[in-house]
Formats: C-alpha cells, structure tokens, sequence
C-alpha cells in the first residue's frame, strides 16, 4: 500500500491522471488493452477533465482502453445524477475512444437486477474468467463507503457475485456496484479522498479496527496496486 499527501489539489489531479497515463502504457505493452473501472464525484470530474486536454490525450491509445464503472445511480443515462453522463461530457466525448468499448452500467427497460447479471456478463466477456481489471479508481464516502458498498449494507456480504444491484433506503433509489470480489482482483487501485470531511473516516479505515460494516472501504485489500492519494486536512502526516 501507498499513502501520498499532497500539498495542494491540482498537484494530485494531476499525479492522478499521470498515474492514468502510465498504467495505460504498461498494460497496453503488456496485452495490448487497458480495462478501467471509473467512480463518479467531483474528484474523477477534474481527473477527467485533465485527461481529456492534449497534453495528456495524446499520450493515450484511446482505441485499445475499455471502459466500466465501478458503481452508479440507477438513473437514465442522461441524468445529471449520472455518473456516465459526467465522463462522457468530461472525457468520453473529447478523445477518440470506441464506442463499443464503453460499458454503461445503466440499461433501459431492464430490471437492476437482472442488469446486473448482464453487466457481469460484459465485463466476463472483456476481462476472461479471471476478472482482472487492470486499473480501479474509487473514491471514499464521508462515512466510509466507496463504490455503492454503503455501511450495513447485505452487498458488503457479496462473495460471488462480481456486480450486484439494490435498494438504497437512506437515498430511496436503486445502486449498482462491483462488489468487493471483483474490486480486489484488480492489478491497480487508486482511491482519492480528500478534505476535512473526509479526515475521521480515513483514519478508522488505515488505523482503526477492521469493521468494514462500519467502514467499507476496509475491505478493499491493501496490498501491492493499492495507493491512496490524499491531503493534510484528511490525514496526519508522519
């Protein structure tokens, strides 16, 4: 596990999307395609936003990256509580990806449930049976979720399902999510979480006992791939 604190925000994003950048490279020159799994939230939004200027989009084979969501609203697609809708107008729109390479975990016309079957099917297709995506972001709730793993949640429980989908009563909305199985089988996970808010939370889940029904980011494995980028006003430096 790595733990960076940066100075300032900017500096972040943009370490962040440099590690993008990078972990494209590797995997491209690995096996010749790059399977991301990307969060919403207004930290991605500026990540985003980076990615798609010309300093940055040049330096991508956009056609060889393949592109899943790690959680998102049961909402349309065209929702401004979409998570798709956000990266499509910050990156997606902007650089030359191909279309039959971007998997919205949303569907029309199709019970959350059952989209979820569906979606696992589309990223078995993509990663093999194996499931191994090759770079995750995630982000970190002020109570300690990330993806759509919500404290107390029976999802937090899920071990074989790769993506599952339910009823979150506190935000009265259906969720759709990876789970932890598949989190964890990631080559690369970075989580960004940042601010005062974020300060007590980030702190139960590096040095507070394992409860991750209380904190769910706990059960994301911190092992080698994991990185954690963050600021002075959410953690403690030593």
């Amino acid at each position: 596990m790595n733990i960076t604190v940066f100075d300032d925000l900017d500096t972040l994003y943009r370490k962040a999307a440099d590690t993008f950048v990078e972990l494209s490279e590797k995997a491209i020159q690995k096996h010749d395609k790059f399977t991301v799994a990307l969060s919403g939230g207004s930290s991605p939004k500026t990540i985003f936003k980076l990615l798609a200027t010309e300093e940055y989009a040049n330096r991508i084979e956009w056609n060889k990256l393949y592109f899943f969501w790690v959680d998102e609203r049961w909402v349309a697609l065209d929702d401004d509580k979409s998570n798709f809708k956000m990266t499509l107008e910050t990156l997606l729109d902007k650089v030359p990806v191909n279309r039959a390479q971007i998997f919205p975990m949303y569907k029309e016309g199709i019970e959350p449930k059952e989209y979820a079957k569906k979606y696992e099917s589309q990223i078995r297709n993509v990663l093999g049976a194996e499931g191994i995506f090759d770079f995750i972001l995630l982000g970190m709730g002020d109570d300690g979720h990330t993806a759509s793993l919500f404290p107390g949640e029976p999802v937090l429980n899920e071990k074989e399902k790769w993506v599952d989908a339910y009823y979150l009563g506190s935000q009265e909305m259906f969720r759709i999510t990876l789970t932890e199985p598949i989190i964890n089988r990631a080559e690369n996970i970075l989580v960004v979480a940042f601010g005062e808010s974020k300060k007590h939370a980030l702190n139960e889940v590096l040095n507070g006992e394992y409860n991750p029904k209380l904190y769910p980011l706990q059960l994301i494995e911190k092992k080698e791939g994991f990185q954690i980028f963050t600021d002075d006003k959410a953690i403690d430096r030593k």
